[in-house]
Parts: C-alpha cells; sequence; structure tokens
C-alpha cells in the first residue's frame, strides 16, 4: 500500500501553532506521515537570497532542535508519524540525536554522496527525491545505491525540481526507468492536484509526497501550489480504492455476484442454457 506524506516543509512560516494545526489537518485528511525541513540559516551560503527576502523567511521559517522536537512530540501524540528533510550533514545529526527512524534527502542534495552515506549508516529509512539531476547523476546515483545495497534502505522518488509543476513536465518516463533498475520508486509531486500522484500510485509508487497546506493563500511559495485538505482526502480515497482494486478474485464467479446468478439470468430469454 503507498505510503502517503503529506509535506509541510516551511508552509507554516515559524508559526508552531500553525503547524500544529497543519499536522492535525494532514492526519484527518489520510496522511501516513507530515515532513518539515531541518536547516539552519547560518550554514546559508551566499546569493540572490539575500537581496529578494528569501533569507528572511528562511530565517523565519528555520526550525531549531526544541522546535522540532515540539513538533515531532506532537504529532506522535496524535499517532502520526513525523519526519523531515535533512540539507547537510549537521542537519542529519539533529535528526540522529532526536532519534528519527526515517529521513529525506531532497532533490538538491541527491547528487551528495557522503551525505547520502552518512544517512544509510545511521537511519533505518532513507527517502531520496531524485529530482534536479542529470541523466549521468541519476544513473551514478542508482549505481551508489546498488554497489552499497542499500536497496531495503532507500527508496529513490521520481521528482521534476519545478515549482508548480506544469502536466506537460511531469517526465513519467524517469519514473519507471528508475523502477526498472531498482525493481520499486516512489513519487514527490509538484504538480497543483492529485492527477500526477494518481497516476504515481497506479503505477505501484511505494512513497507518494505531496506539499501540503491548509489554505492557499497563507504567505510564501510553496503554500500556493501545496495540497489542500479537501484534495488530500480525495488522494487518500483513491489511495484505499486503487488497494481494493488489485486484490485478486480470480477468474470464477464472486459471492457477490449470487444473488444475480440465480435470480436474475435467463430472466427474459427461457431456453438459453451455457
Amino acid at each position: 500500500m503507498t505510503i502517503l506524506v503529506a509535506e509541510i516543509g516551511w508552509n507554516f512560516l515559524g508559526d508552531l501553532s500553525l503547524a500544529k494545526k497543519m499536522i492535525l489537518s494532514a492526519k484527518e485528511s489520510g496522511a501516513d506521515a507530515v515532513k518539515f525541513q531541518i536547516w539552519d540559516p547560518k550554514f546559508l551560503t551566499n546569493g540572490l537570497w539575500d537581496y529578494d527576502g528569501r533569507r528572511q523567511i528562511y530565517e523565519k521559517a528555520y526550525l531549531s532542535e526544541k522546535k522540532y522536537r515540539i513538533l515531532k512530540d506532537f504529532s506522535v501524540k496524535n499517532s502520526i508519524d513525523c519526519f523531515a528533510s535533512a540539507f547537510n550533514i549537521d542537519g542529519l545529526k539533529l535528526l540522529k540525536k532526536l532519534n528519527d527512524k526515517w529521513v529525506k534527502i531532497p532533490s538538491h542534495e541527491s547528487y551528495n554522496l557522503p551525505l547520502i552515506n552518512y544517512a544509510l549508516k545511521n537511519f533505518q529509512k532513507i527517502i531520496i527525491s531524485a529530482g534536479c539531476l542529470k541523466k549521468f547523476e541519476l544513473k551514478k546515483l542508482i549505481n551508489f545505491i546498488i554497489i552499497n545495497k542499500a536497496l531495503k534502505k532507500v527508496t529513490l522518488l521520481h521528482c521534476v525540481s519545478s515549482y508548480p509543476l506544469k502536466p506537460k513536465n511531469c517526465n513519467f518516463e524517469k519514473f519507471h526507468y528508475i523502477k526498472k533498475m531498482l525493481g520499486k520508486v516512489g513519487y514527490s509531486g509538484h504538480f497543483e492536484d492529485i492527477d500526477d500522484a494518481i497516476y504515481a500510485i497506479s503505477c505501484g509508487a511505494e512513497v507518494v509526497e505531496k506539499h501540503f497546506t491548509t489554505n492557499n493563500k497563507l504567505a510564501g511559495r510553496d503554500n500556493k501550489f501545496s495540497l489542500t485538505p479537501d484534495k488530500f482526502k480525495n488522494l487518500n480515497r483513491y489511495r484505499n480504492n486503487y488497494k481494493d482494486f488489485m486484490i485478486n478474485k480470480g477468474l470464477n464467479l464472486q459471492k457477490c455476484e449470487l444473488d444475480i446468478y440465480k435470480n436474475y439470468r435467463g430472466r427474459w430469454s427461457k431456453n438459453i442454457n451455457i
């Protein structure tokens, strides 16, 4: 059964009370887990974000050890799994210190094999988004997973690092390539609705991750294209139905058909036998 992850990320913009509301809403909407992002602004390199307001947003949404522990404990209390993306070794060390079992390596660090290697040695489950990679880098990452015999630990997610993502750029050819090479695959989607996730579930995605918010009008880029609770509920409904669709009942008559079989067959045609 596909695991549904509601990525809250930094949609709460530092407001822990809003983050808690998002956790509860994700739980009610059918998410199996919520995911946040761990970074420290002191490690941020210089760039355009120093002049366009993004650094201030990063500082506002920064999750310290104390804040992340609060959100993690709140998730546990409300019976939903909680984990986070880490962008460097310091982030992984923080999550290890807090005894996280799962960890996510985001797309823009999926080329960072030392980071992934550290995660392999210290966590039970590693989810890696394979967005923003050149072809040779994707192949190198897949070979790294195979050579290190990490198939049981790692789920590689097909991802296109574009926000929001247009349908014509979803490129599920890469999804099928990863599945062919590793025998399994997941999906991290940035399409504004659930169609991409439905396709991924239908094609056997082990994990599906979608950005989640309680209101698309909240500040911040990601809130604009994130799934709201009603859409996430529809995705969960499809996920559950798909699980039932795949139950093998064989080729014979089912019990649920017996009434029609016994009482309706031949109702309008007296002399037909099979």
